[in-house]
Protein backbone atom coordinates (compact mmCIF):
# COMPACT_ATOMS: atom_id res chain seq x y z
CA UNK A 1 0.00 0.00 0.00
CA UNK A 2 3.00 2.30 0.34
CA UNK A 3 2.97 2.93 -3.41
CA UNK A 4 -0.62 4.19 -3.46
CA UNK A 5 -0.07 7.50 -1.73
CA UNK A 6 -2.66 10.35 -1.95
CA UNK A 7 -0.60 12.15 -4.60
CA UNK A 8 -0.83 9.06 -6.80
CA UNK A 9 -4.61 9.04 -6.62
CA UNK A 10 -4.62 12.76 -7.42
CA UNK A 11 -2.45 12.14 -10.47
CA UNK A 12 -4.81 9.43 -11.72
CA UNK A 13 -7.78 11.75 -11.25
CA UNK A 14 -5.92 14.61 -12.94
CA UNK A 15 -4.93 12.52 -15.97
CA UNK A 16 -8.38 11.00 -16.40
CA UNK A 17 -9.99 14.43 -16.01
CA UNK A 18 -7.76 15.86 -18.72
CA UNK A 19 -8.41 12.87 -20.97
CA UNK A 20 -12.14 13.43 -20.63
CA UNK A 21 -11.67 17.04 -21.69
CA UNK A 22 -9.67 16.00 -24.75
CA UNK A 23 -12.43 13.55 -25.67
CA UNK A 24 -14.89 16.44 -25.56
CA UNK A 25 -12.51 18.60 -27.60
CA UNK A 26 -12.32 15.97 -30.37
CA UNK A 27 -16.04 16.43 -30.96
CA UNK A 28 -15.63 20.10 -31.94
CA UNK A 29 -12.07 20.50 -33.25
CA UNK A 30 -9.84 19.05 -35.95
CA UNK A 31 -8.56 15.59 -34.93
CA UNK A 32 -4.95 16.20 -36.02
CA UNK A 33 -4.82 19.49 -34.13
CA UNK A 34 -6.28 17.93 -30.99
CA UNK A 35 -3.69 15.15 -31.16
CA UNK A 36 -0.90 17.73 -31.46
CA UNK A 37 -2.26 19.72 -28.50
CA UNK A 38 -2.53 16.55 -26.42
CA UNK A 39 1.12 15.71 -27.17
CA UNK A 40 2.11 19.25 -26.25
CA UNK A 41 0.36 19.06 -22.87
CA UNK A 42 1.79 15.62 -22.16
CA UNK A 43 5.40 15.98 -23.33
CA UNK A 44 6.44 19.64 -23.59
CA UNK A 45 8.66 21.31 -20.98
CA UNK A 46 6.88 23.65 -18.58
CA UNK A 47 7.84 26.90 -20.32
CA UNK A 48 6.19 25.82 -23.57
CA UNK A 49 2.81 25.53 -21.80
CA UNK A 50 2.84 29.08 -20.47
CA UNK A 51 1.42 31.75 -22.80
CA UNK A 52 1.38 29.47 -25.81
CA UNK A 53 1.82 31.27 -29.12
CA UNK A 54 -0.75 29.37 -31.19
CA UNK A 55 0.42 30.89 -34.50
CA UNK A 56 3.97 29.68 -33.84
CA UNK A 57 2.61 26.32 -32.65
CA UNK A 58 0.71 25.90 -35.92
CA UNK A 59 3.79 26.76 -38.00
CA UNK A 60 6.12 24.40 -36.15
CA UNK A 61 3.53 21.60 -36.14
CA UNK A 62 2.73 22.00 -39.85
CA UNK A 63 -0.95 22.57 -39.10
CA UNK A 64 -3.54 24.98 -40.48
CA UNK A 65 -3.52 28.20 -38.42
CA UNK A 66 -7.27 28.71 -38.44
CA UNK A 67 -7.91 25.15 -37.27
CA UNK A 68 -5.32 25.53 -34.52
CA UNK A 69 -6.85 28.80 -33.32
CA UNK A 70 -10.32 27.24 -33.35
CA UNK A 71 -9.12 24.20 -31.41
CA UNK A 72 -7.43 26.29 -28.70
CA UNK A 73 -10.56 28.43 -28.37
CA UNK A 74 -12.69 25.33 -27.87
CA UNK A 75 -10.08 23.97 -25.44
CA UNK A 76 -10.16 27.17 -23.40
CA UNK A 77 -13.94 27.08 -23.35
CA UNK A 78 -14.02 23.59 -21.80
CA UNK A 79 -11.26 24.34 -19.26
CA UNK A 80 -8.05 22.92 -20.76
CA UNK A 81 -6.41 26.33 -21.09
CA UNK A 82 -6.63 29.78 -19.59
CA UNK A 83 -7.02 32.51 -22.21
CA UNK A 84 -5.26 35.81 -21.49
CA UNK A 85 -5.25 39.22 -23.19
CA UNK A 86 -1.88 40.87 -22.67
CA UNK A 87 -0.98 44.48 -23.46
CA UNK A 88 2.51 44.54 -24.97
CA UNK A 89 5.24 47.09 -25.36
CA UNK A 90 6.00 47.31 -29.09
CA UNK A 91 9.55 48.33 -28.27
CA UNK A 92 10.87 45.55 -26.02
CA UNK A 93 8.04 43.00 -26.32
CA UNK A 94 7.38 43.01 -22.58
CA UNK A 95 3.93 42.39 -21.12
CA UNK A 96 2.76 45.67 -19.62
CA UNK A 97 -0.58 44.36 -18.38
CA UNK A 98 -2.04 40.84 -18.23
CA UNK A 99 -5.83 40.50 -18.37
CA UNK A 100 -8.27 37.64 -18.05
CA UNK A 101 -10.68 39.40 -20.43
CA UNK A 102 -10.50 42.23 -22.91
CA UNK A 103 -12.93 44.19 -20.73
CA UNK A 104 -10.17 44.97 -18.24
CA UNK A 105 -7.93 46.65 -20.86
CA UNK A 106 -9.05 50.15 -19.98
CA UNK A 107 -6.10 52.49 -19.82
CA UNK A 108 -5.80 55.10 -22.54
CA UNK A 109 -2.01 54.82 -22.40
CA UNK A 110 0.50 52.30 -21.14
CA UNK A 111 4.08 53.16 -20.24
CA UNK A 112 7.09 50.89 -20.53
CA UNK A 113 9.83 51.72 -18.03
CA UNK A 114 12.41 49.64 -19.91
CA UNK A 115 11.83 51.62 -23.11
CA UNK A 116 10.95 54.90 -21.32
CA UNK A 117 8.02 55.34 -23.71
CA UNK A 118 4.23 55.52 -23.57
CA UNK A 119 1.83 53.84 -25.98
CA UNK A 120 -1.88 54.02 -26.74
CA UNK A 121 -3.09 50.41 -26.87
CA UNK A 122 -4.30 49.14 -30.23
CA UNK A 123 -5.72 45.70 -30.94
CA UNK A 124 -3.57 45.24 -34.05
CA UNK A 125 -0.17 44.47 -32.53
CA UNK A 126 -0.25 45.62 -28.88
CA UNK A 127 -2.68 43.08 -27.42
CA UNK A 128 -1.69 39.42 -27.67
CA UNK A 129 -3.98 36.50 -26.97
CA UNK A 130 -2.14 33.57 -25.39
CA UNK A 131 -3.10 30.27 -23.80
CA UNK A 132 -1.72 28.71 -20.59
CA UNK A 133 -2.49 25.17 -19.52
CA UNK A 134 -4.82 25.01 -16.51
CA UNK A 135 -3.46 23.62 -13.21
CA UNK A 136 -6.10 20.89 -13.14
CA UNK A 137 -4.74 19.61 -16.48
CA UNK A 138 -1.03 19.95 -15.75
CA UNK A 139 0.73 21.89 -13.04
CA UNK A 140 3.62 23.98 -14.37
CA UNK A 141 6.14 26.28 -12.70
CA UNK A 142 4.52 29.42 -14.12
CA UNK A 143 1.42 28.77 -12.02
CA UNK A 144 3.65 29.88 -9.13
CA UNK A 145 5.66 32.70 -10.73
CA UNK A 146 7.38 33.63 -7.46
CA UNK A 147 9.26 30.32 -7.61
CA UNK A 148 10.70 30.91 -11.09
CA UNK A 149 14.43 31.61 -11.48
CA UNK A 150 15.16 35.06 -12.89
CA UNK A 151 15.77 33.96 -16.53
CA UNK A 152 12.58 31.86 -16.51
CA UNK A 153 10.58 34.74 -15.06
CA UNK A 154 11.61 36.86 -18.01
CA UNK A 155 10.88 34.08 -20.49
CA UNK A 156 7.51 33.00 -19.11
CA UNK A 157 6.08 36.07 -17.38
CA UNK A 158 7.71 39.29 -18.56
CA UNK A 159 8.24 38.72 -22.29
CA UNK A 160 5.35 38.13 -24.65
CA UNK A 161 4.88 35.12 -26.90
CA UNK A 162 5.99 37.30 -29.82
CA UNK A 163 9.62 37.40 -28.61
CA UNK A 164 11.63 34.78 -30.50
CA UNK A 165 14.00 33.71 -27.73
CA UNK A 166 17.03 31.71 -28.91
CA UNK A 167 17.97 28.40 -27.33
CA UNK A 168 20.91 30.08 -25.57
CA UNK A 169 18.96 33.06 -24.27
CA UNK A 170 19.98 32.28 -20.67
CA UNK A 171 23.62 32.67 -21.70
CA UNK A 172 22.80 36.01 -23.37
CA UNK A 173 21.03 37.22 -20.22
CA UNK A 174 24.02 36.17 -18.17
CA UNK A 175 26.40 38.00 -20.52
CA UNK A 176 24.49 41.30 -20.35
CA UNK A 177 23.85 41.14 -16.58
CA UNK A 178 26.39 42.77 -14.28
CA UNK A 179 24.52 41.57 -11.21
CA UNK A 180 21.01 40.68 -10.00
CA UNK A 181 19.23 39.63 -6.85
CA UNK A 182 15.98 37.98 -5.69
CA UNK A 183 14.47 40.22 -3.03
CA UNK A 184 11.57 38.90 -0.88
CA UNK A 185 8.82 41.27 0.36
CA UNK A 186 10.05 43.76 2.95
CA UNK A 187 13.72 42.86 2.44
CA UNK A 188 16.73 45.00 1.55
CA UNK A 189 19.87 44.17 -0.41
CA UNK A 190 23.11 45.84 -1.47
CA UNK A 191 25.04 45.12 -4.67
CA UNK A 192 28.67 46.15 -5.03
CA UNK A 193 30.05 46.15 -8.57
CA UNK A 194 32.38 47.87 -11.01
CA UNK A 195 30.63 50.10 -13.53
CA UNK A 196 31.96 49.81 -17.10
CA UNK A 197 31.95 52.72 -19.54
CA UNK A 198 28.64 51.61 -20.99
CA UNK A 199 24.99 52.62 -20.90
CA UNK A 200 23.49 50.57 -18.06
CA UNK A 201 19.89 49.84 -17.08
CA UNK A 202 18.73 48.84 -13.61
CA UNK A 203 15.49 47.01 -14.35
CA UNK A 204 12.94 45.23 -12.16
CA UNK A 205 10.37 43.16 -14.14
CA UNK A 206 7.76 42.52 -11.43
CA UNK A 207 7.01 46.19 -10.71
CA UNK A 208 8.22 47.33 -14.16
CA UNK A 209 10.63 49.84 -12.65
CA UNK A 210 13.77 51.07 -14.37
CA UNK A 211 16.64 53.45 -13.79
CA UNK A 212 19.07 54.40 -16.56
CA UNK A 213 22.76 54.91 -15.77
CA UNK A 214 24.87 56.74 -18.34
CA UNK A 215 28.42 55.69 -17.46
CA UNK A 216 31.01 57.90 -19.11
CA UNK A 217 34.07 60.05 -18.45
CA UNK A 218 37.24 59.17 -16.62
CA UNK A 219 37.26 56.23 -14.25
CA UNK A 220 37.10 56.98 -10.54
CA UNK A 221 38.24 55.12 -7.45
CA UNK A 222 35.62 56.77 -5.27
CA UNK A 223 32.60 54.60 -4.56
CA UNK A 224 29.40 55.94 -6.09
CA UNK A 225 26.07 55.16 -4.43
CA UNK A 226 22.45 54.81 -5.49
CA UNK A 227 19.36 53.65 -3.57
CA UNK A 228 16.18 52.36 -5.22
CA UNK A 229 12.87 51.54 -3.52
CA UNK A 230 10.33 49.24 -5.18
CA UNK A 231 6.68 49.87 -4.39
CA UNK A 232 3.33 50.04 -6.14
CA UNK A 233 3.92 53.63 -7.27
CA UNK A 234 5.62 53.48 -10.65
CA UNK A 235 8.02 56.40 -10.92
CA UNK A 236 9.03 57.80 -14.33
CA UNK A 237 12.22 56.34 -15.75
CA UNK A 238 15.16 58.67 -15.21
CA UNK A 239 18.80 58.85 -16.22
CA UNK A 240 21.76 59.45 -13.90
CA UNK A 241 25.27 60.20 -15.13
CA UNK A 242 28.01 58.26 -13.36
CA UNK A 243 31.67 57.49 -13.97
CA UNK A 244 33.26 54.08 -14.49
CA UNK A 245 34.42 52.58 -11.22
CA UNK A 246 33.16 51.14 -7.92
CA UNK A 247 29.41 51.35 -7.38
CA UNK A 248 27.15 50.52 -4.47
CA UNK A 249 23.49 49.90 -5.28
CA UNK A 250 20.98 49.56 -2.43
CA UNK A 251 17.52 48.02 -2.98
CA UNK A 252 14.46 48.00 -0.73
CA UNK A 253 11.35 45.97 -1.52
CA UNK A 254 8.20 47.63 -0.12
CA UNK A 255 5.81 45.46 -2.13
CA UNK A 256 4.03 42.29 -1.02
CA UNK A 257 5.76 40.16 -3.69
CA UNK A 258 9.25 39.07 -4.60
CA UNK A 259 11.13 41.51 -6.88
CA UNK A 260 13.98 40.69 -9.26
CA UNK A 261 16.15 43.77 -9.88
CA UNK A 262 19.08 43.36 -12.24
CA UNK A 263 21.81 45.58 -13.67
CA UNK A 264 22.08 45.21 -17.44
CA UNK A 265 24.52 46.48 -20.05
CA UNK A 266 22.32 48.07 -22.74
CA UNK A 267 24.54 47.07 -25.64
CA UNK A 268 24.16 45.21 -28.93
CA UNK A 269 23.57 41.85 -27.25
CA UNK A 270 20.54 43.09 -25.30
CA UNK A 271 19.12 45.05 -28.24
CA UNK A 272 19.61 42.04 -30.50
CA UNK A 273 17.72 39.83 -28.05
CA UNK A 274 14.79 42.26 -27.75
CA UNK A 275 14.66 42.71 -31.54
CA UNK A 276 13.94 39.04 -32.24
CA UNK A 277 10.22 38.74 -33.08
CA UNK A 278 7.79 36.18 -34.49
CA UNK A 279 4.09 36.36 -35.41
CA UNK A 280 1.57 35.91 -32.60
CA UNK A 281 -2.20 35.85 -32.19
CA UNK A 282 -3.43 39.44 -31.86
CA UNK A 283 -6.70 40.61 -30.34
CA UNK A 284 -7.65 42.06 -33.72
CA UNK A 285 -7.29 38.70 -35.42
CA UNK A 286 -9.26 36.94 -32.71
CA UNK A 287 -12.08 39.48 -32.88
CA UNK A 288 -12.38 38.71 -36.61
CA UNK A 289 -12.36 34.94 -35.99
CA UNK A 290 -15.59 33.02 -36.59
CA UNK A 291 -15.01 30.44 -33.84
CA UNK A 292 -14.41 33.19 -31.31
CA UNK A 293 -17.65 34.91 -32.33
CA UNK A 294 -19.55 31.63 -32.10
CA UNK A 295 -18.15 30.70 -28.66
CA UNK A 296 -17.75 34.05 -26.94
CA UNK A 297 -19.87 36.54 -28.87
CA UNK A 298 -19.18 40.00 -27.44
CA UNK A 299 -18.75 38.83 -23.85
CA UNK A 300 -15.17 40.11 -23.69
CA UNK A 301 -16.07 43.70 -24.63
CA UNK A 302 -17.68 46.30 -22.39
CA UNK A 303 -20.38 48.59 -23.77
CA UNK A 304 -18.45 51.68 -22.65
CA UNK A 305 -15.03 50.44 -23.70
CA UNK A 306 -13.10 52.07 -26.53
CA UNK A 307 -10.17 50.25 -28.09
CA UNK A 308 -8.54 51.23 -31.33
CA UNK A 309 -7.84 49.14 -34.41
CA UNK A 310 -5.68 50.88 -37.00
CA UNK A 311 -7.19 48.89 -39.87
CA UNK A 312 -9.96 46.36 -40.33
CA UNK A 313 -11.61 45.18 -43.56
CA UNK A 314 -15.39 44.84 -43.88
CA UNK A 315 -17.11 42.79 -46.57
CA UNK A 316 -20.80 43.11 -47.38
CA UNK A 317 -22.64 40.63 -49.61
CA UNK A 318 -26.00 40.83 -51.31
CA UNK A 319 -28.19 38.00 -52.61
CA UNK A 320 -29.46 39.18 -55.99
CA UNK A 321 -33.10 38.74 -56.83
CA UNK A 322 -34.10 37.36 -53.45
CA UNK A 323 -37.58 38.88 -53.62
CA UNK A 324 -38.25 37.21 -56.97
CA UNK A 325 -36.80 33.96 -55.56
CA UNK A 326 -39.45 33.83 -52.82
CA UNK A 327 -42.18 34.53 -55.38
CA UNK A 328 -40.83 31.91 -57.80
CA UNK A 329 -40.19 28.89 -55.55
CA UNK A 330 -42.26 29.69 -52.48
CA UNK A 331 -41.38 30.86 -48.96
CA UNK A 332 -40.28 27.50 -47.47
CA UNK A 333 -38.00 26.49 -50.34
CA UNK A 334 -36.57 30.00 -50.65
CA UNK A 335 -35.90 30.14 -46.90
CA UNK A 336 -34.00 26.83 -47.04
CA UNK A 337 -31.96 28.10 -49.99
CA UNK A 338 -31.07 31.34 -48.21
CA UNK A 339 -30.05 29.42 -45.10
CA UNK A 340 -27.89 27.10 -47.20
CA UNK A 341 -26.20 30.11 -48.80
CA UNK A 342 -25.51 31.54 -45.31
CA UNK A 343 -23.81 28.29 -44.27
CA UNK A 344 -21.58 28.25 -47.36
CA UNK A 345 -20.61 31.92 -46.94
CA UNK A 346 -19.90 31.50 -43.23
CA UNK A 347 -17.58 28.56 -43.91
CA UNK A 348 -15.69 30.57 -46.54
CA UNK A 349 -15.40 33.60 -44.26
CA UNK A 350 -14.05 31.44 -41.43
CA UNK A 351 -11.50 29.75 -43.70
CA UNK A 352 -10.17 33.19 -44.68
CA UNK A 353 -9.59 34.20 -41.02
CA UNK A 354 -12.76 36.28 -40.97
CA UNK A 355 -15.98 36.34 -38.99
CA UNK A 356 -19.61 36.98 -39.87
CA UNK A 357 -20.58 39.92 -37.66
CA UNK A 358 -24.24 39.85 -38.60
CA UNK A 359 -26.73 38.86 -41.27
CA UNK A 360 -29.18 41.49 -42.49
CA UNK A 361 -32.10 39.89 -44.32
CA UNK A 362 -30.30 37.90 -47.01
CA UNK A 363 -27.08 39.93 -46.75
CA UNK A 364 -23.89 39.20 -44.81
CA UNK A 365 -21.58 41.60 -43.02
CA UNK A 366 -18.15 40.10 -42.31
CA UNK A 367 -14.84 41.38 -41.00
CA UNK A 368 -11.31 40.34 -41.98
CA UNK A 369 -7.88 41.27 -40.57
CA UNK A 370 -6.53 42.20 -44.03
CA UNK A 371 -8.01 43.25 -47.41
CA UNK A 372 -6.50 40.28 -49.30
CA UNK A 373 -8.43 37.91 -47.05
CA UNK A 374 -11.69 39.71 -47.88
CA UNK A 375 -10.97 39.66 -51.62
CA UNK A 376 -10.12 35.97 -51.45
CA UNK A 377 -13.38 35.27 -49.63
CA UNK A 378 -15.39 37.27 -52.19
CA UNK A 379 -13.94 35.30 -55.13
CA UNK A 380 -14.58 32.00 -53.39
CA UNK A 381 -18.15 33.02 -52.57
CA UNK A 382 -18.95 33.62 -56.24
CA UNK A 383 -17.37 30.30 -57.23
CA UNK A 384 -19.23 28.43 -54.46
CA UNK A 385 -22.57 29.85 -55.56
CA UNK A 386 -21.81 28.97 -59.19
CA UNK A 387 -21.19 25.33 -58.20
CA UNK A 388 -24.27 25.35 -55.95
CA UNK A 389 -26.45 26.45 -58.86
CA UNK A 390 -24.85 23.92 -61.24
CA UNK A 391 -25.71 21.10 -58.83
CA UNK A 392 -29.32 22.33 -58.64
CA UNK A 393 -29.42 23.09 -62.38
CA UNK A 394 -30.75 26.57 -61.66
CA UNK A 395 -29.65 30.17 -61.16
CA UNK A 396 -31.53 30.71 -57.91
CA UNK A 397 -28.59 31.97 -55.86
CA UNK A 398 -26.41 34.78 -57.16
CA UNK A 399 -24.21 36.46 -54.58
CA UNK A 400 -22.62 39.82 -55.15
CA UNK A 401 -20.04 41.15 -52.65
CA UNK A 402 -21.54 44.64 -52.58
CA UNK A 403 -18.44 46.33 -51.24
CA UNK A 404 -15.24 45.77 -49.33
CA UNK A 405 -13.87 48.60 -47.27
CA UNK A 406 -10.87 49.06 -45.01
CA UNK A 407 -11.51 51.21 -41.99
CA UNK A 408 -8.64 52.99 -40.30
CA UNK A 409 -8.42 53.82 -36.59
CA UNK A 410 -11.88 52.66 -35.67
CA UNK A 411 -13.23 52.11 -32.19
CA UNK A 412 -14.35 48.57 -31.42
CA UNK A 413 -17.77 48.30 -29.87
CA UNK A 414 -19.98 45.28 -29.27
Amino acid sequence: MGFFQPWFFYMIFDMSDAQAMFNVLRQSADADVVAAIERLVRDAPDHRLCRINVVDFATKSGLNEERVIAAFLHAARIGLFDLSWNVLCPGCGGVLDANATLKTVRREEYECALCAAGYEPTLDEMVEVAFTVMPRVRRIAAHDPETLPIPEYFRQIFWSSGIDLPDDFERIIEDVTLDSVELPPGEKAILSLQLPAEFVIVFEPVTHAAQFLDIKGEATRERQNLSLVFNKVRAPTGTIELRPGPFRLAFENRTDARVLPGVWIAGDALHGLLGRRKPFLTAKRLLTNQTFHDLYGTDTLDINQRLNITSLTFLFTDLKGSTQLYERVGDLVAYDLVRAHFRVLTEIVASEAGAVVKTIGDAVMATFPTPDRAVGAALRMREAMRKFNEERKSEDLRVSPSRSTTAATISVRP
